[in-house]
């Protein structure tokens, strides 16, 4: 999406030829595969480990870190690994949506017309809202080291990411759409009047 919204904004007379159906059907495929096949191989990987002891983790779902407390041995290498690849899975894609977010806002202000840059703002808000929770999540998630990982938080912080965003995800994106504002403000109406 940021880089839809990059092209629309960004070079909007190039648009229609640059985003056409088959170059969407390419972006949405590799964004299918890198987000099946990524994982995989951290996923194999973690369950081809030594178990032992109880085989139930205190946790909403089979998260990596609780997985790994029931590991038997040594677990510092498996640390790393899994640090480098949750960098690689969060920290690339969010810098990719940032850097097309900074070319939009530097293109966003050198527009003369305020109506311009206010229909700009408001096409881009509701993603990047979206974006900032999901991976800002998933990093304070992931991207921290074993010694901060206390249980209780680490389930707050899988919930919100997995359930919260999601959940917030139709309600942020439908606040843009006139004909929800529409529909809103005639059931505020219609509870003023009864």
């Amino acid at each position: 999406m940021s880089y839809d919204r990059y092209r629309a904004i960004c070079s909007p007379l190039h648009y229609p030829v640059i985003m056409n159906p088959r170059a969407c059907a390419k972006l949405a495929t590799t964004c299918w595969l890198c987000g099946i096949l990524m994982p995989m191989g951290k996923v194999i990987w973690i369950f081809s480990m030594p178990y032992c002891g109880p085989n139930e983790i205190n946790h909403f779902f089979c998260d990596i870190h609780p997985v790994l407390k029931l590991v038997c041995g040594d677990t510092s290498r498996s640390e790393v690994f899994i640090l480098l690849i949750s960098l690689i899975i969060t920290v690339i894609p969010f810098t990719l949506m940032l850097a097309s977010y900074a070319c939009i806002l530097s293109t966003v202000l050198k527009t003369s017309s305020p109506e311009g840059r206010y229909k700009a703002f408001s096409t881009c808000s509701s993603h990047l809202i979206v974006v900032i929770l999901f991976y800002g999540s998933a990093c304070a998630m992931y991207l921290r080291p074993k010694s901060s990982h206390v249980g209780s938080v680490d389930r707050v912080m899988a919930l919100f990411y997995t359930v919260v965003t999601p959940t917030l995800n139709p309600m942020i994106y439908s606040l843009r759409n006139q004909e929800v504002k529409a529909a809103l403000r005639r059931l505020r109406r219609r509870k003023r009047f009864s």
